[in-house]
């Protein structure tokens, strides 16, 4: 499948991955107190939905950072509609090599993105950004059982080799160096509701314009709808809700 493919299918939807406003309301609810105006950095943003409800919540400067342009666009522009432009400062960085300050934020958060880097080695390379006592909020595709079909093994055996159970992700968080205060699964409205569902919307309207060029990154789209339909008791995202528990 190649980029313009991808970003075609995929670069308008409301979200690029599971998640909702309500399920990132109740991730911030979730957490111990942060600091009056707290530093707060949202990695691999997207359009940055979460980042609108962070800054909405919080009403203190959120930092963006995602690597794809267009994607930063979305969110100014939707910040601006919004009124809420003065809280985000968008940055194009690649989030596996951040130019960030150590020690400089009070609250990291990432929806949907760590996988780019896996998940441990992620939470690795991320949490020298953290304060002493800084908190991390981050969600993972996640094994919810330990008996799968063969059939979506296969898939995620291909597509992500590394996705480990909720159980293997604590351990995974523990020894980057985290505390882990709790963590939740979204539920499956999360995945339907503003990702497949506008994603099966979008797939419909390019096949009926006969794009070969498409056909590729439509039936991955499908497929991987297809396989949640199936196996959501499977598998799902979850929420990993974290805390630098000491200084570096």
């Amino acid at each position: 499948m190649s980029e313009d493919a991808f970003f075609t299918v995929y670069g308008n939807l409301p979200r690029h991955g599971p998640g909702s406003d309500d399920c990132t309301r109740e991730a911030l609810r979730r957490l111990p107190p942060l600091p009056p105006h707290p530093r707060v950095v949202d990695l691999g943003c997207g359009a940055g939905a979460q980042t609108l409800v962070l800054a909405e919540a919080l009403r203190t400067r959120v930092i963006a950072v995602d690597l794809h342009e267009p994607f930063l666009d979305q969110l100014k522009a939707r910040a601006r509609e919004r009124g809420l432009d003065a809280f985000i400062e968008t940055q194009r960085q690649d989030m596996g090599a951040l130019s960030l300050p150590e020690a400089s934020f009070d609250l990291l958060w990432s929806e949907g993105a760590i996988y780019h880097l896996g998940f441990g080695p992620g939470l690795r390379r991320w949490r020298p950004l953290l304060a002493p006592g800084g908190l991390a909020a981050v969600t993972e595709c996640t094994w919810l059982t330990d008996e799968r079909p063969d059939e979506i093994a296969r898939f995620w055996g291909e597509v992500y080799p590394t996705m480990g159970t909720v159980l293997e992700n604590r351990a995974a968080a523990e020894a980057a160096g985290y505390e882990v205060l709790d963590t939740f699964t979204l539920p499956a409205s999360a995945w339907w509701d503003t990702y497949y569902t506008p994603l099966l919307q979008r797939v419909a309207h390019l096949r009926a314009h006969g794009d070969a060029s498409l056909e590729d990154a439509l039936s991955a789209a499908e497929q991987e709808t297809r396989l949640y339909r199936q196996y959501e008791h499977t598998y799902g995202y979850v929420f990993h809700l974290l805390r630098n528990p000491s200084a570096l």
